[in-house]
């Protein structure tokens, strides 16, 4: 999963190089699919919540006319340019809900609802009705579900913030609003440098272990693993990732956990309830039992 785990991830999320205007036709190629656009899209669909983050902040409200798959509440400054936008779900939606409001572009942020085998539909489904669909690079460039990972996939190369300038600069050339998409490069990027900064003055080599979730609320952890983007705000910041695998979220023990032993252990705080540890109030005591002798940090981070 690409989770952007809270402020933090935000933070980090969209920062990169400057944004040219481009005519249209604009033509390029996205999961290994082609799409070309002759006008900017009036009407958009957004499943999953970095992606919906990604056209607010660009200034597409307006043409945002459905959304799903929620991790929790959006940063306060987007707050208001959502409001009256219509949720389809909670988390993954019907596809025929998605395609019911028209949309000349639907965008997903994960492989796992648009792609072969998507919860929501594949490609050629959307593309069937002359929909594009676009789904976030930072799913699918270098990374593919193998025989030995989990339904998440692993990652071939290790994440790195270029995948997601990538979906800022690809999503403003295909609504033509290179100004706005230049903005919002150059704001994150500011924060971006801040937070670092910040963070390497207190956790200089510091280890650091993710929790996402479990399947079962005594079950193994979902933990985050060294090449996606927990593992790699770790090593921007400083910080050792003690959970050394391709997987973007392997299944680990909590024994194992205690065994790693971690400065400050990152859980995440959200409202999605597909799975029993969402809620954090009931993680809590099963992380705190199994951990080790000496205390780690609990850093509870919002989604």
């Amino acid at each position: 999963m690409r989770t952007f785990l809270p402020a933090l991830a935000c933070t980090l999320a969209l920062c990169g190089p400057a944004l040219a205007a481009q005519p249209y036709p604009v033509t390029l190629s996205n999961c290994g699919h082609n799409l070309t656009f002759n006008a900017a899209p009036a009407r958009v669909v957004s499943i999953g919540q970095a992606s919906t983050e990604v056209l607010l902040s660009l200034g597409l409200a307006p043409k945002v006319v459905g959304t799903a798959l929620w991790f929790g509440p959006l940063p306060p400054s987007l707050e208001t340019a959502a409001k009256g936008i219509p949720r389809l779900a909670d988390n993954a939606p019907s596809f025929e809900s998605v395609v019911g409001k028209a949309p000349e572009l639907v965008t997903a942020q994960y492989t796992y609802n648009i792609g072969q085998g998507g919860d929501v539909a594949t490609f050629e489904q959307f593309q069937g009705l002359g929909i594009p669909a676009y789904v976030s690079p930072s799913d699918c460039d270098g990374k593919a579900v193998t025989s030995t990972s989990n339904g998440d996939g692993a990652r071939l190369v290790p994440f790195d913030m270029a995948l997601i300038d990538r979906e800022v600069t690809e999503l403003a050339r295909i609504f033509n609003v290179p100004a706005r998409g230049q903005a919002v490069l150059e704001a994150q990027h500011q924060r971006l440098a801040k937070a670092v900064a910040r963070a390497q003055a207190n956790t200089h080599k510091a280890s650091v272990a993710f929790w996402f979730s479990s399947a079962r609320l005594e079950g193994d952890a979902w933990v985050a693993g060294n090449s996606g983007v927990p593992g790699y705000i770790a090593r921007t910041l400083g910080l050792r990732n003690v959970i050394d695998s391709a997987d973007e979220w392997p299944n680990v023990s909590w024994e194992q956990l205690a065994k790693q032993d971690p400065d400050y252990l990152v859980i995440t705080r959200m409202d999605r309830r597909r799975y029993p540890a969402d809620d954090i109030e009931k993680n809590s005591p099963s992380c705190t039992a199994t951990r080790s002798p000496r205390s780690s940090r609990l850093c509870a981070t919002g989604m």
